[in-house]
């Protein structure tokens, strides 16, 4: 069946990237979220293996297994940002796990869910195992309240996240929250610049910044800070802004005009409180304050006195800040209320590692970033979130685990 779902979404794969670059303003170009859906898809199907009974030696003549059963009706909010690029992580490992499944996709990207409804309805699968609802927030808050839900997959703001957690309270539902991040980056004086570079502008830049797990904090060891910034800056060059539909951008605009506005206003706070300021010359001049166009950017000079530092951001801005060695970036790296992904960039993997197990994440790389992979658990910590997805952890996060026990007597 999901399988099937896969394929009948790739078959509108034009319509859903029109809809995604014309709803959340992604270049056409890269717009085109099917063959993730697919990808992930698959990996689940090949994880399942995990909800197979498991035994356990038998003792004084009882036989005894465990077997996983779907929890009941599950409801999944899904996000805008990759508004169909995530959702095998709300429908498909749910469904696959024996649940029925009630979609709320955004109100930003309400024809995204409209255009899933239609595909599932084409393909030969269960009536009502999924049903896409659209609902403002006050609905799904009742419908949460009412206890009928069994388990709710949330990936979204830490603001909508503790919303969905208080109105669940005291229902016993099973709750998962994916929600935001602050993720930082640290650069040891032995990194490969020539690699790291492009990767960490990528982790930046890429979704116009709109990721959950995008690099927006960058601490660089004071030996090689004045070299990196040169070569960042060279880097930003590659990463043009445009229309969406008409020109073949690195970047389109933010979602809204009110993301642009705070994105705006923690910038121009930066800057006032000391920050510099750097963006390329053709993407400074199309960006404007009446507009959603968020030029790609740099700020340095910056500290964690300054919003942009603590604050989320979501958009185009890479904060760089200076560090005298390995233990001054840990310490500011950790100074969060978020913890969903971190990376540390070196030659010394054994070095990497060391840092990497004291930070506070729950996802730590070294040498990349801004990567969900297909087989590891992913989620956070801190306000990033409650629980794990994906593989084989997001399966049993989906499931009850009932106890057998079996006497010939």
């Amino acid at each position: 069946m999901v399988s099937a779902l896969a394929s009948a979404l790739a078959s509108r794969k034009e319509r859903l990237a029109e809809a995604i670059a014309w709803q959340i303003g992604r270049p056409l170009h890269q717009a085109d979220e099917t063959s993730r859906f697919q990808l992930v898809t698959e990996k689940h199907i090949e994880a399942a293996v995990v909800l197979k009974d498991e035994p356990f030696p038998a003792e004084n003549g009882v036989q005894r297994f465990v077997r996983r059963e779907g929890q009941g009706v599950h409801l999944s909010i899904a996000p805008w940002n990759y508004p169909v690029g995530l959702l095998p992580w709300l429908v498909v490992a749910p469904l696959i796990a024996g649940n029925t499944v009630i979609l709320k996709h955004a109100d930003q990207t309400a024809l995204i869910g409209q255009i899933l409804q239609e595909a599932y309805d084409s393909i030969d699968a269960p009536f009502g195992a999924l049903q896409i609802l659209p609902m403002r927030h006050a609905d799904a808050e009742s419908l949460i309240r009412a206890g009928r839900i069994r388990s709710i997959n949330f990936i979204g703001s830490v603001r909508g996240g503790l919303e969905v957690h208080r109105a669940a309270a005291g229902t016993l539902t099973h709750v998962h929250l994916e929600l935001g991040g602050k993720d930082p980056a640290y650069l040891r004086p032995d990194v490969n610049l020539a690699s790291a570079i492009p990767k960490l502008a990528d982790g930046c830049f890429s979704n116009a910044g709109q990721s959950c797990c995008s690099v927006e904090r960058i601490y660089v060891h004071g030996s090689i800070y004045d070299y990196f910034l040169e070569h960042f800056a060279n880097e930003m060059e590659n990463w043009t802004l445009g229309n969406p539909i008409t020109d073949h951008p690195a970047v389109g605009p933010v979602v809204r005009q009110s993301s642009a506005d705070a994105i705006r206003r923690h910038v121009e706070e930066a800057i006032g409180s000391g920050a510099h300021y750097q963006a390329k010359e053709q993407a400074r001049a199309f960006q404007r304050q009446d507009n959603c166009y968020v030029a790609p950017a740099m700020l340095t000079e910056v500290s964690h006195s300054m919003s942009i530092m603590r604050d989320e951001l979501f958009g185009p801005i890479a904060c760089i800040q200076k560090v005298a060695n390995d233990q001054e970036a840990l310490h500011w790296m950790n100074d969060s209320d978020f913890a969903l992904t971190a990376s540390v960039w070196t030659s010394d993997i054994d070095a990497g590692v060391r840092l990497a197990e004291n930070l506070e994440a729950g996802t730590v790389f070294v040498n990349r970033c801004d990567h969900a992979d297909l087989y590891l658990p992913w989620g956070g910590q801190k306000q990033s979130g409650l629980g794990r997805c994906n593989g084989r952890d997001g399966l049993l996060q989906v499931t009850e685990a009932k106890s057998f026990h079996i006497s010939n007597e």
